[in-house]
Order: structure tokens, then sequence, then C-alpha cells
């Protein structure tokens, strides 16, 4: 069997979703921009069935709203938004990073660091996109560990609005610091402290998520 014959099969909705979910987290479409069906399924050659339900999806993840017609806009956050955000995101976070120092094993020490490793590397390079992405991918990596499957269900309904959180750090080395101190906590299995700079980390990302919003 050929790797592209046994590749898992992805909806073409999940697969346009993907793509405008990056496209959003990554900066491309900008805040306020409208997400137009037709427009979205000619950039894209399909037709606007997927296009739309692929718009319900991102709209369902908080990355956009839905307006009458056919279209949605790219989500503005307010710093309201963003409050609301990172006080979800800090019970979530200091729960995933305590569990995650307490239960994690080697082979799951290995994989966190894989993705610091990566966000190092990106940094270093100053590959800002790429750095972003292994940060988001960081956390996911933790809350892995934390081997709790309803923590993780928690996750992923602010898991598009967490990536678009970190994708607003331009401090590259600064944020790999955070991660770095975070990671040694999980391996020293020290669960207090993992979870006391977890909280740090998140209310550090608020005060830079509202300095680049209200730039705009």
């Amino acid at each position: 069997m050929s790797e592209e014959s046994a590749a898992p099969f992805e909806p073409e909705a999940d697969r346009i979703a993907r793509e405008l979910r990056r496209q959003i987290i990554d900066g491309e479409r900008t805040p306020g921009s409208r997400l137009v069906e037709r427009e979205i399924a000619a950039e894209m050659g399909v037709s606007r069935v997927p296009v739309r339900d692929a718009l319900k999806k991102i709209t369902a993840e908080g990355l956009a709203v839905a307006r009458p017609h056919s279209w949605a806009i790219v989500r503005e956050f307010t710093e309201r938004d963003i409050d609301e955000l990172i006080e979800v995101r800090y019970a979530l976070e200091t729960l995933a990073f305590r569990l995650a120092a307490e239960t994690a094993d080697k082979e799951g020490l290995r994989s966190l660091e894989e993705q610091l490793d990566r966000q190092r590397q990106a940094a270093h390079h100053g590959d800002v996109i790429e750095a972003r992405h292994a940060a988001a991918d960081f956390h996911s990596a933790v809350t892995r560990l934390a081997n709790n499957r309803l923590l993780d269900e928690l996750f992923q309904v602010t898991d598009s609005r967490m990536r678009w959180l970190l994708s607003q750090h331009d401090d590259l080395e600064a944020m790999l610091a955070e991660h770095e101190r975070l990671y040694e906590a999980v391996a020293s299995g020290d669960g207090t402290i993992a979870a006391h700079l977890a909280g740090k980390h998140v209310r550090a990302s608020r005060m830079t998520a509202v300095g680049k919003v209200s730039e705009h």
C-alpha cells in the first residue's frame, strides 16, 4: 500500500476549515475581513457546500462571527474576549501542567522536549510562524501528558482561540524562555511549581494580546 493510499481520509469541509483556521491564526486573514462562501469556494476550487460547513466550524471555534447572506467575518477579539479566554485557560493550564508534572514518564517528556526543541530552532532562526505553531503544540503535548480525557475534551473547545492567543507573541525568545522553565518544572515532577509557572505564563499572554488588539 502506498503512502498516499494509506493517508487518512479528510472530509472537504475539514480540509477547508483547517486552512481557514491557519490563515486566521497566522494573520493572513485580518480581523474584520469578510469570509464569503463563493470567494473561498473559487479560491480553493470547491463547491460552496463544504465552504459553508467549514465556516460553521471556525465560527463554532470562536475564530469567526456569522453574518447573514452566506458570509462571515474574522473575529475581532476585544479585551473582554481575551479576559474571558484567559480565565478559562488559567484554570485548564494550571491543572494540565500540575497533572503532567505528576504523571509524565520518560517517553512523554521526550515528546514534550521535541516540541520545545522545534520552538527553540524556529526562535533562533527568527521563524515567527513556526515558533508560534511549536509553542501551541507544546501546550497540546502537555495536555496529552496530563492523561485526563475530560480535560483534553475541554481543551479542544478553546484550542483554536489559544492558538490565536499565542500568535500575538512577537518576542520569540521570551516565549521560549517561559516554555523552557515550564518544561523543567514538569520534568522535575513538582506539580505545584509547574502549576504556578503555568498561571504566570497565561497571565503574561493576556498582557501581550491586550497590547496587540489595542494597537488596532
